[in-house]
């Protein structure tokens, strides 16, 4: 039974067809459906459906095996569906619509490639998941993290993520965190019966503001934390003192330090001061000095840069498994309403990992 998807055609035609399946977070099931059908039809290929989340492995006995992962959900459709095509000051093909950029030019490479390596050089798992673009526990790749773990074992891992088709290593961690100031509530006439919570944020903000980002080098790429306030909330009424403050910071560090030394780095800054971790996402080490990552480089060409940011790869991180990004579509353009995915990056990304792979 052929398959509205066609995996050896043209990957930017590809690209095409899956915007035009709408795919918005919990909405995955026709897609889901169609990638799985398009995968069942290759012999060299063992098509595993769990949910929404589809995998296709190889089954060579390689000494290695290598995941690559990426998304089918999109964030919701903004007048940019169907897809449509247009042509830069260059005469270059540029592919528009929901879903463009982040990440179905991931996924249509991923498809073509994995029609395309019958006979890898690594066993490959490809992995395509459901609800990347919403709450953490509902994501699909964290899902099966948690409950089959076993169908994602493997010594490197890809997240074809838009990175306009250079690598980028590894991610930053991600800590939200709160200082909690209290002070006496009194009538503002009287403003010397109380203590003012807002006033006191100053030297907090003042020991943020003149805090120096460090500059780290992990696995040879250089990670720039950040250390901000995000927002300030305080205040009751218009003629009373506050007596509280909360200052919310978020601290974006190097995959150097584990959630725990990130913590005690963020309270040492601010040390006397009350602190609450809100929420914590751990880093992930690029590992580019894996034997696969080397080659993967090699493949690609250029430098590989530092991911600045947060993404899926810290979920293979946190299971033992260096991975990289590496995907068509500038980043920037993610989410946007004129999202959109040039034709070439589709075309060199998918020449770049059957370069590495065959």
């Amino acid at each position: 039974m052929s398959s509205p998807l066609d995996l050896e055609g043209d990957v930017v035609q590809l690209l095409r067809a899956l915007i035009d399946v709408e795919s918005v977070s919990g909405n995955e099931t026709k897609i889901a459906d169609l990638v799985e059908q398009a995968l069942q039809q290759y012999d060299h290929l063992n098509v595993l459906r769990d949910g929404n989340v589809v995998f296709a492995r190889t089954e060579l006995d390689r000494s290695e095996r290598v995941v690559i992962a990426g998304h089918l959900d999109t964030v919701p459709v903004a007048g940019n569906l169907p897809s449509w095509t247009s042509q830069d000051s260059h005469g270059r093909e540029i592919i528009w619509g929901r879903g463009a950029c982040d990440m179905k030019g991931g996924i249509a490479v991923q498809l073509s490639a994995a029609a395309a390596l019958v006979r890898p050089r690594r066993d490959i798992t490809w992995v395509f998941y459901d609800n990347e673009e919403v709450e953490e526990y509902r994501n699909g790749l964290s899902r099966i993290a948690r409950e089959h773990p076993q169908h994602l074992e493997g010594t490197f891992a890809v997240l074809c993520e838009p990175t306009s088709a250079r690598i980028e290593g590894g991610c930053q961690g991600s800590m939200s965190l709160a200082v909690v100031l209290t002070g006496i509530a009194a009538h503002s006439a009287r403003a010397w019966m109380g203590q003012n919570a807002i006033h006191d944020a100053g030297p907090v903000l003042q020991r943020l503001s003149s805090h120096q980002a460090q500059q780290i080098e992990v696995d040879g790429l250089t990670y720039r934390e950040g250390l901000n306030v995000v927002a300030i909330n305080g205040g009751i009424a218009g003629n009373v003192i506050p007596d509280r403050c909360v200052i919310e910071i978020n601290y974006r560090f190097a995959p150097d330090k584990s959630p725990a030394e990130a913590e005690a780095y963020v309270r040492k800054v601010l040390d006397g001061y009350s602190i609450r971790v809100l929420d914590v996402a751990a880093g992930a080490r690029p590992g580019l000095d894996q034997p696969a990552a080397a080659e993967f480089l090699s493949a690609v060409g250029g430098d590989a840069t530092a991911k600045l940011g947060w993404t899926d790869v810290a979920r293979f991180s946190a299971m033992g498994i260096p991975a990289v990004n590496f995907g068509p579509g500038d980043p920037t353009k993610a989410h946007a309403d004129d999202e959109f995915c040039p034709a070439g990056d589709v075309v060199a990304c998918r020449e770049a990992l059957i370069r590495w792979l065959s």
